[in-house]
């Protein structure tokens, strides 16, 4: 895979310098950096492989009901790769990311290590649970739980350690299209629940919460 870009959005210099030293030493290019979202939405920022959102944004307060939220939402409906990286640390919080489409949730306090794996794994549309957000999931404990079959199961699993269904495929000796319907027939059965998991990343936080996958499976 080619050098992976990112955009950064926080609206504190010393987080943007701090983060931007983090993804030059790993190789990854910072096309845009500022406080304001619309630097994801302008060139170079717009074709950047991932965008790395703070919620505590000026004028953008997640506790509105609307502001981050919003930018959030309309990244993730343009197929943008969303990595939230913020102060807050709740259960809620963190859980409201991955049901709004991002590919994962890390807060400040989990450093350069998590944040750089993190995007690293959004460009190539792998999952990556750092420990925030594994904890938030284990202590989820919503009684909906979908009943999938063994070989729905093993293809899921396949799905989330393979970059592609194409590969999925021939690990597991099916056609792209059988991987393609046991995957669809998944999210029928979590949305039937009240439980949608429209992206990969929310698929896979549907799957630890019920225990369907391990932590050491990914």
């Amino acid at each position: 895979m080619s050098a992976v870009s990112v955009t950064v959005i926080d609206d504190h210099p010393v987080v943007l310098a701090g983060v931007r030293a983090w993804f030059t030493a790993a190789g990854i290019t910072v096309a845009a950096a500022g406080p304001d979202p619309a630097v994801a939405w302008t060139p170079p920022g717009r074709s950047a492989d991932v965008v790395v959102i703070d919620l505590h944004l000026a004028d953008r307060r997640p506790t509105a009901g609307a502001g981050a939220w919003d930018d959030i939402a309309a990244l993730v409906a343009a197929g943008r790769r969303v990595v939230v990286y913020t102060m807050r640390d709740d259960r809620e919080t963190a859980l409201r990311c991955l049901e709004a489409g991002c590919a994962t949730f890390l807060t400040k306090a989990e450093g350069e290590e998590h944040l750089v794996a993190a995007v690293l794994a959004a460009a190539r549309d792998r999952p990556y649970v750092p420990p925030a957000l594994a904890g938030a999931m284990s202590a989820d404990e919503t009684p909906d739980r979908p009943r999938l079959t063994d070989r729905e199961r093993e293809v899921l699993l396949a799905w989330f350690q393979c970059e592609s269904k194409h590969l999925v495929a021939a690990r597991c000796n099916l056609s792209p299209r059988t991987v393609e319907g046991y995957i669809d027939r998944v999210r029928v059965r979590y949305a039937r629940a009240g439980r949608p998991a429209p992206t990969k990343a929310s698929l896979v936080a549907r799957a630890l919460q019920d225990g369907l996958v391990a932590l050491e499976d990914l």
